[in-house]
């Protein structure tokens, strides 16, 4: 069984352009808090972590990376507005032995979240700012995960 933990970052200040958007101080604390979650979660215990090259989701995982002793790596294809099926198609070829933690954005989060466990292009789920969906599975595919928990930061 792998592990999988879909995170959106905290909550971010207005700006332009969208990318360079950063974390508030109340996004910061949810970042925070985030990682403090995560960090406690056994399954996850040497997580590859992957972000969103934006800045808040940089930030966010860092928090994330510092909390569970780690590091993160910037990827692609996990930005708003990214094809969920090419990132599940990406995930397929990931090991799932190892757990893995994606730092990313509103509506990939949901719609990825969405497409594992309920299998449809349009079944989304709504995530709070810094909320983190925790799915287990044998194979990341449509309508092939569990979705053991679910945070949202006070």
């Amino acid at each position: 069984m792998g592990w999988l933990a879909v995170v959106r970052h905290g909550e971010a200040g207005p700006g332009s352009p969208d990318a360079a958007r950063r974390l508030t101080p109340r996004g910061e604390r949810e970042a925070a808090e985030a990682g403090r979650w995560l960090a406690a979660r056994p399954e996850l215990t040497g997580a590859t972590i992957w972000a969103s090259p934006y800045d808040r989701a940089q930030q966010t995982a860092r928090t994330v990376a510092e909390a569970m002793h780690g590091e993160f790596e910037t990827v692609g294809g996990v930005t708003p507005d990214d094809d969920v099926g090419a990132l599940i198609e990406r995930l397929t070829l990931f090991d799932t032995a190892r757990p893995l933690i994606v730092v990313s954005h509103m509506p990939l989060v949901g719609l990825l979240t969405g497409r594992l466990t309920e299998g449809r292009s349009n079944a989304g789920v709504m995530f709070p700012t810094a909320g983190i969906a925790l799915l287990e599975a044998d194979v990341w595919a449509a309508g092939c995960a569990s979705l053991k928990a679910f945070f949202s930061p006070s």
